[in-house]
């Protein structure tokens, strides 16, 4: 892809102008339909150090609207940054729905110096380049335009740039450690480059390299190509079909045996048959709750020391005690060691970017736990019982969220999933008693009630979540749910030990790419 291109294609000054005023008219009329039909665009461009990707920028933003594009240039990692997952930082900067976001320099150029300087192996690079390909396709399929430019140089050509900047006190600044190591190892990055470019050219999200020898050259390739990728988009949004009908429901998965576990695995029933009737005596309940919260407090402190990030997902039907369980969880924490997201119907920014968005937000930093009071999971809950997302996007949710999991697990986070469940009479008992109490009252609402007519859709629903997302790596706990102090006691037990043994198996703070 790169080895043979030319790069010293060039075109005269009067053609060039007589070509560039129309096509820049044209940016600045597609540009507006882009926007007023509400097509997220994600323009990336990546390249050698000289070969003019700022110069490109300056000439899109030209004509594109500044009111509705954001150019984001990304450096080396910060502390902050280098303690989340890898895309974390990238996912925080995804344009809005009718936003067009240029990124300079993002994924691509930390995995191609990553694997140059040998932080990567090549395994390690390759499953970074299928993670990077899962996040593009994700967008892609939610219906953000990708375009990626990579913009070529010789080495010939990229040493004389950097020469000529280095004579130049208004731009010798450009001259770094990147741009200089980067032209001493030439042929390394070279072959990182032709291997990042050739694993994840895919026809949902190619690449064009842009032969950059030619500024004016440079310039109109870029620019038809975002033109005619504008023209794509808007003519797909146009003539997209309405949405299928729902599939036919999966036949019903085998019953699980009575007493189990309630850790669910790939191809055993989640609910049915769950045992509902445990209890736990009071006096035995606070015994365990003394000795569990003094383990989890020592446990919070050994993830800080060991910089291990902890994510505890809470699901359930309405009153099912999640809030109970989960001040529970955080009266055993060290408060500046945890954040207890409560999760609600989207609002403002977040109604304008992919639903995974707003979770990526709030990802801890190693060391740090994260406690969801509902979660993703909302996708293929709440919005597919009430109609709020189609079909096809649900259905495509389950494989969206195992990869999200993945990329947790794989930066090196604890995982915890717990589902807390109820039968219907126990939750018309709990709904009457928190109208009858006052200090209840704001705990019930009209959607509870209405969201119980609901209980036969939401049912499979959940058994469909259960199936489709519990993996060795994330299960699913169960939590029997209609006593409180089993409950709680079940879902503290399962913490600590899931923790304690994630502890043993590290060996001490992580450091580099968490991938």
């Amino acid at each position: 892809m790169l080895t043979e291109l030319k790069t010293d294609i060039a075109i005269d000054k009067r053609k060039y102008e007589a070509e560039m005023e129309p096509l820049m008219i044209r940016l600045q009329t597609l540009g507006r339909a882009i926007h007023e039909a509400r097509i997220p665009v994600l323009l990336v461009l990546d390249g050698w150090e000289g070969a003019g990707k700022g110069d490109a920028i300056n000439t899109l933003l030209a004509r594109l609207d500044p009111r509705s594009t954001r150019v984001q240039s990304f450096f080396a990692p910060t502390e902050d940054e280098w303690m989340r997952p890898f895309l974390w930082r990238y996912w925080l900067r995804l344009p809005g729905r009718g936003q067009v976001g240029v990124f300079e320099e993002a994924w691509y150029r930390q995995l191609i110096e990553a694997r140059v300087e040998g932080e990567l192996s090549r395994k390690r690079f390759l499953r970074a380049l299928d993670a990077v390909n899962s996040f593009e396709r994700l967008l892609a399929e939610d219906g953000t335009l990708v375009v990626k430019f990579w913009l070529h140089i010789t080495r010939r050509e990229q040493k004389s740039r950097l020469r000529r900047w280095e004579k130049d006190p208004t731009f010798a600044f450009r001259v770094n450690r990147v741009a200089r190591r980067q032209l001493k190892h030439y042929d390394d990055w070279l072959a990182a480059g032709e291997a990042a470019l050739t694993h994840t050219n895919t026809p949902i999200a190619p690449w064009t390299v842009v032969e950059a020898g030619d500024r004016r050259f440079r310039r109109l390739k870029i620019v038809r190509h975002v033109c005619d990728a504008f023209e794509r988009a808007l003519a797909a949004k146009a003539a997209s079909a309405p949405p299928p009908a729902p599939k036919a429901a999966a036949p019903p998965a085998p019953k699980a045996a009575p007493g189990s576990s309630g850790r669910i695995t790939a191809g055993a029933s989640p609910i049915d048959g769950l045992n509902l009737r445990v209890k736990l005596r009071p006096d035995k309940y606070q015994a365990e709750m003394d000795t569990l919260t003094e383990k989890i407090h020592r446990l919070g402190h050994d993830c800080y020391l060991k910089r291990l990030p902890v994510v505890v997902v809470f699901e359930g039907m309405d009153a099912a005690g999640k809030g109970g369980a989960i001040r529970r969880l955080a009266r055993a924490l060290d408060p500046r060691g945890y954040t207890a997201i409560p999760v609600a119907a989207p609002e403002g920014d977040e109604k304008t970017r992919h639903y995974l968005w707003r979770f990526w937000r709030h990802l801890p930093k190693a060391g740090h736990w994260a406690i969801f009071d509902r979660s993703w999971y909302g996708r293929v809950l709440v919005e597919r019982v009430e109609g709020f997302c189609r079909p096809e996007e649900w259905g495509r949710a389950y494989g969206e969220i195992r990869d999200f999991e993945s990329q947790i697990l794989r930066s090196g986070a604890v995982l915890l999933k717990f589902w807390l469940h109820t039968g219907l009479k126990e939750q018309l008992r709990r709904f009457r008693e928190r109208e009858r109490l006052e200090h209840k009252r704001h705990k019930i609402t009209a959607e509870d009630w209405r969201n119980r007519e609901k209980w036969p859709q939401y049912r499979d629903a959940v058994a469909d979540m259960l199936l489709e997302s519990s993996t060795r790596e994330a299960p699913w706990t169960v939590v029997e749910a209609e006593d409180k102090l089993w409950s709680r006691v079940k879902v503290m037990r399962t913490v600590a030990e899931t923790v304690e043994a994630a502890l043993k198996r590290a060996d001490g703070p992580a450091g580099g790419l968490r991938l």
